[in-house]
């Protein structure tokens, strides 16, 4: 069985540091929806506007591995426990297929790229392949009384952020209030706590420098990337 993309996404995430965890926390975050040519049709969305989500079926095109491990260490652990690669949501697994629920925030129509969807709280990093979108259905993907393991709930935005605002200014105005949604998450890997290390992290065409001291992290440096990258 083969599969080719049937669209790819753009959005801020030039690189994996610094995307959410998971769907849906940054809702502040927007991406886009680009069809290939062979599946530039609108009819093929007919009636996807009566949705209010959408599930992307997507490729961790940058976890691609000759072979697979039947464990792996979840951040979300600190990475110094073992589980099942299918306990986790691990991007390393044998077949790197990612599954975000996403909000659909616009069915729209380009002249040069056919039809384009908009849609917020995407963790996805720019140009991952996407090989299916399916409506979210509430009744039916929606189990209050599921139980989440030992990721049962969400990991609170724990950071203050402190970014000066004349660093703030270089970010696009639409772009700031995501960005700073962003960093709040703590970005971190989870095992990391160095208070005098510098992290860098790329968003919408931007480097972004910062520090985190306990429960704050201070935004030092907010420039265009390194000629090259």
């Amino acid at each position: 069985m083969e599969f080719s993309p049937i669209a790819h996404i753009r959005s801020d995430f030039g690189e994996k540091f610094g995307i959410p965890r998971q769907s849906g926390l940054v809702e502040e975050l927007t991406a886009t929806v680009i069809f290939e040519p062979p599946f530039r049709d609108l009819s093929a969305l007919r009636g996807l506007e009566g949705f209010s989500h959408i599930w992307l079926i997507w490729e961790f095109s940058k976890a691609r591995r000759e072979s697979w491990s039947p464990t792996v260490r979840p951040p979300r652990l600190g990475g110094n426990q073992r589980l099942g690669v299918f306990a986790t949501r691990s991007p390393f697994r044998p077949n790197p297929i990612g599954l975000s629920c996403v909000r659909l925030v616009e069915v729209g129509q380009d002249r040069e790229l056919g039809p384009v969807l908009t849609v917020a709280g995407a963790d996805l990093m720019d140009g991952s392949p996407i090989y299916d979108i399916k409506p979210y259905l509430p009744y039916a993907d929606c189990k209050p009384a599921a139980v989440g393991g030992f990721a049962a709930q969400p990991k609170e935005a724990e950071l203050t952020v402190d970014c000066p605002p004349e660093l703030l200014r270089s970010v696009p105005e639409e772009k700031r209030a995501a960005l700073l949604a962003v960093l709040a998450q703590d970005p971190r890997p989870q095992y990391q706590s160095d208070p005098t290390r510098v992290y860098g992290m790329t968003f919408a065409g931007l480097e972004v420098r910062f520090q985190v001291e306990e429960n704050r992290l201070t935004v030092a440096e907010i420039d265009l990337p390194p000629a090259g990258r």
